[in-house]
């Protein structure tokens, strides 16, 4: 089961970053009247079908440290520098669509590698997208397979996320998904969802940045119908893709509509279908996730094999 549910979350992330990597930047208005339905390429990127983008190789840059068992912020960053300098961890070989926050903070380690690991990241407010949140499930995934009590290592999905995004607010995104993830992964419902978000809140109470999660915390976790889509903004920008993902989550009933409706939501597509692909993965169950999919997806037996390493690794009590 442990197997499973980790190619779950990972497998359903990178599904969902291919599906929407041909539709980044489309208008929501032309998504509307010519719809994404399946995998394809050659639209936005010259890349086939089934190619993921920096969300996964980010994604995979991390978890290919975790599944040794060990955290080690130090060689996650320089498996950044790897994927992109090198163009490790990509589906063609080939870096590409990489954010400018994500991009400045590699460089900043490379440039300065005897420098303190977590000053490469940016603690600006404008440094605020979603390149942390992206990436965030695979220590989400350690934290739960790894800890009795997994709230007291915040502190480590706090830290994953300081390597490139070091505002507290991107920090705060990163422990709403983990709080969310891991209430999925007890009990995969809905109502675990909600849960997750409810156990955020409390965690995070005295923080003056979780204003900015209201509309997350109070309207879209209770009443998710009452928010139109009009309503719901699918920009790059950390509060805006959490808030999209999880409204996708809680109004759909299956893998397959819940990224269809990520991805036409146009903007920032294939980040925001990611991040609903991986916790509708962890809802759902692999099996849910279209077969034709998860066999388009660049690399498939890489990432399902690094899956498996990390499920025979993980074990309650590791440090």
């Amino acid at each position: 089961m442990k197997e499973k549910n980790i190619r779950s979350v990972m497998m359903g992330h990178a599904v969902g970053d291919a599906l929407g990597v041909p539709f980044e930047f489309s208008d929501r208005e032309v998504l509307a009247a010519s719809p994404a339905t399946d995998m394809v390429g050659y639209k936005c990127y010259s890349v086939p079908a089934g190619t993921w983008s920096d969300d996964t190789s980010m994604s995979l840059a991390t978890l290919d440290v975790l599944s040794g068992g060990r955290i080690d912020y130090e060689k996650i960053m320089q498996n950044f520098a790897d994927w992109l300098f090198h163009d490790r961890y990509t589906a063609t070989d080939e870096t590409f669509d990489v954010g400018l926050t994500c991009q400045f903070s590699i460089i900043n380690y490379r440039n300065h590698c005897y420098t303190e690991i977590f000053e490469c990241g940016l603690d600006e407010e404008e440094a605020n997208g979603n390149g942390s949140l992206m990436r965030i499930h695979p220590i989400s995934l350690y934290l739960y397979y790894t800890k009795e009590n997994r709230v007291d290592h915040m502190d480590a999905v706090h830290k994953i996320s300081s390597l490139t995004h070091a505002h507290q607010r991107s920090k705060i995104a990163c422990g709403i998904y983990s709080f969310v993830l891991w209430e999925i992964l007890d009990h995969p419902t809905k109502e675990s969802v909600r849960i997750g978000l409810e156990k955020a809140r409390e965690y995070y109470g005295s923080d003056s940045e979780l204003q900015y999660y209201e509309r997350l915390l109070e309207r879209i976790a209770k009443a998710p119908s009452s928010v139109a889509p009009e309503d719901i903004r699918s920009s790059g920008y950390v509060v805006d893709t959490i808030e999209a993902a999880i409204w996708c989550l809680l109004t759909t009933d299956t893998y397959k509509s819940c990224v269809l409706k990520a991805v036409n939501l146009g903007g920032d597509t294939d980040t925001i279908a990611a991040i609903a692909g991986g916790l509708a993965g962890a809802l759902y169950g692999y099996d849910d996730i279209p077969e034709e999919w998860r066999d388009a997806i660049g690399k498939r037996e890489y990432i399902k094999q690094m899956c498996k390493t990390a499920a025979d690794r993980w074990q309650i009590g590791v440090c």
